[in-house]
Parts: structure tokens; C-alpha cells; sequence
């Protein structure tokens, strides 16, 4: 009778101690629709998944180390600051466009803020600013100074209308995140100044 009850505790004892190793799967938590207005991407209070666990810290994630934060920054919106000394300075830029199929080039000048079409395809180019001497401090784009010592201009490319560009095209570093596409290239020849 001794033996029967030893063997129906080291039994138990055995599926107990089996059942504490198994590694529990934690289910990722679940993306909950943010207020209107309210940046999606900022840390969420989770709620304990069993009784008895405390709540996770703002920024803390269920099976984050505690004393370790897991918060994840927007990405904010840079500035383009045109100064003075530039301002009504230059009228538009040179964009060299190149056919990659038919191994042509064409130069365009086009006006600042304004689009241009480019002929026999489906391409829009919105130019925006043009920065002789461009700068980048912090969150705020700007030039240096009137000399193009680093000119570059901002630009969206639109194909059939929807914008597969955003960016600047750098006229002494062309290769500093260009536009890139299968058919055709564009880059920056420089700016052209008013009067």
C-alpha cells in the first residue's frame, strides 16, 4: 500500500514539474485603432494576461525585462526653411532626365513649384524648393548661404498619378538617394537664377 501511494506521488510530482518547463507562447499583442488626431506608433498600457500579474508599465511590453522600456519614436516632420539671403533669389532648376531604354538625354528647366510631364511616359516631376547650398540641422532643411555650394531641390515624381517619389535630388552628389525607376533616371543639372 506504501508503494501505491509513492507511486501515485512521484507520479504527480513528475507531471508537475514536466508541465512547469514547458515554454509558454505568448501571442503578440494585438494593434488597437488609436483616437482620431492621435499618432499611431506611441507606447499602450497592456492589460496582465493571467490574474494576479501586474500591469505592464506604459512603453513596456509583456516580456520585456522590467526596468527596460520598448518605445517606439514617430518619425517627426522636417522643415524646409528658405532664408532670406535665398528667398526670390532663383526662378527654377535644370533636371536632366534619361531615358534608360532609348539611351537618351534631355535637359528640362522648369519653374519652382511647378510640374513637368515628361514627354512619351507616364512621369510627372513636382518641383518644390531649391537650396543653393543645402543644409540639414536637426528636423530643419535649409541653405547655408546664396552659393551654390551644394545645391539640391525637392521633388515628387507621380507615375499615373500616384507619387513614387519623395525627396531631394543633390546636384554634386547625384547618387545620394536618387530616384530610381527601371525606365528612366532624373537628376539635378542645378538652378537658375532670376533676372
Amino acid at each position: 500500500m506504501k508503494k501505491q501511494i509513492l507511486a501515485v506521488v512521484c507520479s504527480l510530482t513528475l507531471l508537475l514539474a514536466a508541465g512547469a518547463c514547458r515554454k509558454k507562447e505568448e501571442k503578440p499583442p494585438v494593434p488597437q485603432a488609436g483616437m482620431p488626431g492621435q499618432e499611431q506608433g506611441f507606447p499602450q498600457v497592456q492589460q496582465p494576461a493571467m490574474p494576479g500579474q501586474q500591469p505592464a508599465m506604459p512603453g513596456q511590453q509583456q516580456g520585456v525585462p522590467q526596468g527596460q522600456m520598448n518605445i517606439v519614436v514617430p518619425k517627426a516632420q522636417k522643415t524646409i526653411v528658405v532664408p532670406d539671403s535665398v528667398k526670390g533669389k532663383w526662378k527654377g532648376v535644370i533636371l536632366v532626365v534619361s531615358d534608360k531604354k532609348a539611351n537618351k538625354q534631355h535637359e528640362y528647366t522648369i519653374n519652382l513649384n511647378s510640374d513637368l510631364k515628361i514627354p512619351n511616359s507616364n512621369l510627372k516631376v513636382s518641383v518644390g524648393e531649391y537650396l543653393p547650398d543645402f543644409r540639414m540641422d536637426g528636423l530643419n532643411i535649409t541653405s547655408a548661404s546664396n552659393e551654390p555650394n551644394n545645391p539640391a531641390v525637392g521633388v515628387k515624381v507621380f507615375e499615373h498619378d500616384e507619387e513614387i517619389f519623395k525627396g531631394w535630388l543633390y546636384s554634386k552628389f547625384p547618387t545620394m538617394h536618387p530616384f530610381e525607376h527601371p525606365n528612366y533616371s532624373i537628376v539635378l543639372k542645378g538652378g537658375v537664377k532670376k533676372g
